[in-house]
Order: structure tokens, then sequence, then C-alpha cells
């Protein structure tokens, strides 16, 4: 009987006149052959690039910005350009892209460079060799030709965090190594204050050019909606007002076109399933909370033990009373916890970094106050929705082990 069912429904579904037509220009994945409101950074990003078809090492480009500001997109869509005029004037230039954010591709330094090499056609097992022969290999294998390569690294910072800064200091140290090659490196990064903390001599060597990506405002990310609506839905689907309120959210959420064009995706995904024949704001509604409750809680879960506390302890501060929260107080408590805990107390200046990765995590809002001749402290509150505080604190509790 249930078989019949679920058969009735897949039946059902194929009969349906769809809402989408090409549901794909939503995905994260799609790029564009027109980037709007970015024409400036790309120009800029070109012309940094451009001597690469002269067989000339560009300069090393880190690109950094808020999620969702256009960051891969126009890196990509410049890359690929170049790639088309090298082609077509047969200049050897070659781009390579690699996510760091990706397991068991970039998160040793063995595992990165070894996916390097075999992109050049190197066997290189997953494990094994001494990270120093490994280096060899890749460099014997860029420098067979005379070229240019380019090497996006995206999410950067993800890579630091797992395989240390030392390996950026090789990759942009690389071409004294080399004598037919050359090979710049592009990094790409969420985290505005990545370099930061990076070893000097790193700091200086990666960021020969910088380039910041301003959050998209809410009349940008309606003119990206438009455009992708008109081709991912069928004429007047969308009801009056989704788009806007679409757009209005992303805005508020630092401009992160990316989010929007999923919360409309979903939206209409919603609306589907519900056999709805139009997309309507209460369907936006849906889709928002969806995706606030699937995102924070995959993002609480996956966090170190020690963001776990820290977290845990602005959310037991926040139950007590109301308003803004110091970093002291937070580190009052958090310590506390540590002890109930068994965890390794962090020092409060690791604690403040770990605040304003949180911060960029949109888990919490953390703004620097200056107390004059006192210092600098950090004003916190919690920035996840009331609905889905309750789930939050259960996930912390049974992953400190204090349910």
């Amino acid at each position: 009987m249930v078989k019949k069912g679920i058969t009735g429904l897949f039946e059902d579904y194929l009969t349906k006149e769809p809402l989408f037509l090409d549901k794909e220009v939503l995905q994260a994945n799609y790029t564009p052959d027109n980037i709007p409101h970015r024409d400036d950074q790309i120009t800029q990003i070109a012309k940094i690039l451009a001597p690469a078809l002269r067989l000339n090492k560009p300069s090393n480009l880190f690109v950094y910005g808020k999620t969702g500001t256009g960051k891969t997109l126009s890196v990509r869509h410049t890359t690929n350009h170049i790639l088309e005029v090298s082609k077509k004037n047969k200049i050897p230039v070659k781009v390579f892209y690699i996510n760091c954010k990706l397991k068991r591709v970039a998160d040793t330094e063995y595992r990165l460079i070894a996916q390097l090499a075999r992109e050049f056609g190197k066997a290189v097992p997953p494990t094994g060799l001494p990270t120093d022969e490994v280096y060899k290999i890749f460099y014997n294998a860029i420098d067979h030709n005379k070229q240019v390569v380019l090497l996006i690294l995206d999410e950067i910072d993800q890579l630091v965090k797992k395989a240390g800064d030392e390996i950026l200091y090789n990759l942009t140290r690389i071409n004294s190594e080399l004598k037919n090659a050359q090979i710049s490196v592009v990094g790409i990064s969420n985290d505005l204050v990545f370099t930061d903390n990076l070893d000097p001599r790193v700091k200086s060597s990666l960021s020969e050019e910088e380039l910041v990506f301003p959050p998209y405002n809410a009349l940008q990310i309606q003119d990206i909606l438009n455009q992708r609506a008109k081709v991912a839905f069928r004429d007047g689907i969308l009801r009056s007002g989704v788009i806007e309120k679409c757009a209005a959210y992303a805005a508020k959420e630092h401009g992160d076109a990316r989010r929007a064009l999923e919360l409309l995706r979903i939206a209409g995904e919603l609306a589907e399933r519900s056999n709805e024949l139009h997309v309507e704001i209460e369907h936006l509604d849906l889709a928002e909370e969806k995706i606030e409750r699937d995102r924070m809680v995959d993002i609480v879960s996956t966090q170190p033990k020690q963001f776990q506390a820290v977290l845990y302890s602005i959310y037991a501060i926040s139950e007590t009373r109301k308003g803004n929260i110091s970093t002291g107080e937070v580190y009052d408590v958090y310590k506390s916890i540590c002890n109930r805990t068994a965890l390794r107390p962090l020092t409060q200046r690791r604690l403040s970094d770990i605040l304003a990765e949180l911060d960029m995590l949109g888990i919490i809002n953390a703004k620097v106050i200056s107390k004059g001749r006192y210092g600098r402290t950090k004003e916190i509150s919690l920035a996840t929705q009331p609905s889905i505080e309750p789930k939050i604190r259960s996930i912390l509790k049974n992953d400190l082990g204090l349910a």
C-alpha cells in the first residue's frame, strides 16, 4: 500500500508542471557569464594577473571579504578568460583551483602538494613519502616546460588552520627553485583578519596585492536575484514582493548573495513540495527558518570543543540576564566550564580570537568598544534566532558532557 502510494507520488510529480525552468542557476557552483556589480573588482584582478599572458610572474594576490560577496566567482571568471586568451594565442598558462575546505585534498601540506603534482600527471601515493620528496616531484613536474601557473587557493584560511602557515611560505618562495616555470598564488578568504595571525615573512610574500570585496547592498542583491530568477523559474511563478524580501533578508546577513540565491531556491522547492502554483512570501519565511536551523546546527556541532565551550559560556550568561556581554565575563564562565569538562583553559587573547571567528560565522555579534585608558573590550550578543537556541544549547551540553 505504502509502495503504491510512493509510486503514485512520483507519477503525480512527473505529470505536474514544474515551477523551475533551470534550478541550477540558483546553486552555489553555477558560474554566470555576467557578474553584476563586480566590474571594478574583476578589472583589478585582470590587471594584476595579465602579466601571465607575457609569461611574466604576476604578483601574488590575496582576495578577501565576507561570504557570498562574489570573490570566488570573480576570480574564476577572470582566470577562465585568461585561459581562453592563452589558448587562442598558444601561450602556456595553467590555472589550478583548490578548495582548501575539502578534506583529503588540503588538510595537510603533503596532501596539497601531492594533489598539485597529480595535476601535472605525476603519480604520488596518498601517504608514505617524505614531504620534501613530494615537493621535489612537484618542482620537477612544473619546471618541465616554460609556463606560468596560477594557483587559486579558495578558503586559504582553512589550509593554514589545518596545515600551518609554513606551506604558504614554501609556495610563495617556490619560484627561486624553478628555472623554466613561474607560479603565482591567488588566496581567497572569508576571514577579514586572517593575515593578522600569519608569520610576518609569510604575510609579506603572500599579500603582494590585496583586494577587498565589499558586501552587496539590498538593491544589488535584488538585481542579481532578478537576473537569475528569469532563467530559474517559469513566468509568473514568483509572487510580488518575494525577490525584494529575499534581498532584504540577505542584505541583513552581511550582503551575502549566495545565501539569497539559496533562500530563493529552497522557497521554490518548498512551494513545489506543497503542490503550490506560486512561490509566496510565506515560502520564503519557511526557507529562512530551515536554512538558519540547518546552518547553525551544522556549524555548532562541527566546532572544536574549545569553540563550543566559549559559545556555551555566552549562552549561559545570556540565560541569566539581557544586554551585551563583555569578553571578561565570557572568560570567567569559560574557565569554570573548562574545570567541569577537563579542557585546558586558553589564554584570554586566544579566547578573543575565537570570539572573532564565531562573529565571522554569524553565531554572535562581537563589537570592539574602546574603554579609553582602560583599553578595549568586545561587546558580545547572540546572533542566532531564539527558536533554534534550545537546540543549540542541547548540542553544546551533549558535546561538552554537561548534559
